[in-house]
């Protein structure tokens, strides 16, 4: 990759500069420039090439000065606890609260988005919230947080924010979470994911068909981020499919979905199957029944994996986890309240001893179901 500016390259953080719009702009680290003069962000597949003053369809990352950067740095749309299934992450510290927050803008156009308000906002005064990095980790102490999420809109688009906050978060024993599409390109990628402690990628579904009219990207670069997650970070990883009628359920994309999963990343990388709901630009889709999340299951642990979730609809079964080995059920959840744990200290299955693959800290958080919405700005 081609970069102008050797400096700013190797800088270990952003420096903040005035930019386009009423953001917070940051030099960043990952574009080069054309030969017609135009400047290209290398951050993901889009390779937005861009003016003077233009944004890329992000619409958080622009050119200015004849570089790349980034418009928001420090703002958002809204800081939330939640607890760490919401994320949904079943693996990872259960029970514990996580600090969720987003900014504005996404480098994909899902026609479905659940978040759109934020991921396809054009307006700066959706970030309403400030915080630097240190104050977020700082918060996240103080309000209990066993992590935080970047989560909402995809943290690619933010990703020197994420970083930062990251780093700052881990000064202080915070874990980092990406709630991610993973729609990015390698060399970002590594860099991004040195600083995370999990990741949900969401799958969005398993054909090129699909990505390109109903998400304007291409499948082939997210199956490069599982596969590097999986085979080359230490980054506990889970994935979400959210399953739209008529559009990504049919059993034969599910088999072929699932076989990849199981053959390409492992049978333990935990799957969750979501419940589509009406949204945005495809308000004419019905929501997606219960049935079909139960036939999805089925499939995929037919198809030898041994942890597949049903998310958005009340399914105790399809929450809870169960050894692969003896079939004991070593968490038992109701929504996102845990109901029974029957893990050692160090995750193992207190039934048969096998050890349950996940990032386990002893016993489970008390979180519960809550959902706190939090303010940081003007505190």
């Amino acid at each position: 990759m081609r970069r102008t500016n050797d400096n700013a390259a190797m800088a270990s953080s952003p420096t903040p500069v005035h930019g386009l719009g009423d953001g917070s702009a940051v030099e960043t680290r990952y574009w080069h420039t054309l030969e017609d003069g135009r400047v290209q962000c290398d951050v993901c597949p889009r390779s937005c090439k861009l003016r003077e003053g233009q944004r890329g369809l992000c619409f958080v990352r622009g050119a200015d000065g004849g570089q790349i950067k980034l418009l928001s740095y420090g703002r958002s749309s809204g800081f939330c606890v939640d607890p760490i299934e919401k994320k949904p992450l079943n693996h990872f510290v259960p029970g514990t609260s996580v600090l969720s927050f987003g900014t504005a803008g996404c480098n994909l156009s899902c026609k479905f988005c659940q978040n759109h308000d934020m991921s396809k906002s054009r307006e700066m005064d959706t970030l309403a919230d400030h915080a630097s990095p240190p104050e977020l980790a700082a918060a996240a102490r103080r309000l209990g947080c066993a992590s935080v999420a970047f989560t909402y809109n995809d943290p690619v688009v933010f990703m020197e924010y994420a970083i930062d906050t990251a780093q700052a978060c881990r000064a202080v024993g915070v874990k980092s979470v990406a709630v991610t599409a993973g729609y990015m390109c390698s060399e970002p990628r590594a860099e991004f994911y040195r600083h995370m402690d999990a990741a949900n990628v969401d799958l969005k579904a398993f054909t090129e068909r699909f990505y390109y009219k109903v998400c304007g990207g291409e499948l082939g670069a997210v199956l490069e981020t599982l596969e590097y997650l999986k085979r080359e970070t230490q980054v506990w990883l889970e994935i979400t499919t959210l399953l739209i009628p008529g559009e990504n359920d049919s059993d034969s994309e599910i088999d072929a979905m699932t076989q990849w999963i199981a053959g390409k990343l492992g049978p333990d990388v935990p799957l969750h199957f979501t419940a589509f709901h009406p949204d945005w630009k495809m308000l004419d889709k019905p929501r997606t029944p219960p049935a079909t999340l139960t036939r999805a299951r089925r499939i995929a642990r037919t198809n030898g994996l041994n942890f597949v979730y049903t998310g958005n609809v009340h399914d105790r079964d399809g929450g809870s986890t169960s050894c692969p080995r003896c079939g004991t059920a070593v968490i038992e959840r109701d929504w996102y309240r845990i109901l029974s744990w029957n893990l050692d200290a160090a995750g193992a299955c207190r039934s048969c001893g096998s050890r349950i693959p996940g990032v386990f800290a002893g016993p489970p958080g008390e979180f519960g179901a809550r959902r706190v919405a939090v303010r940081l700005a003007g505190r």
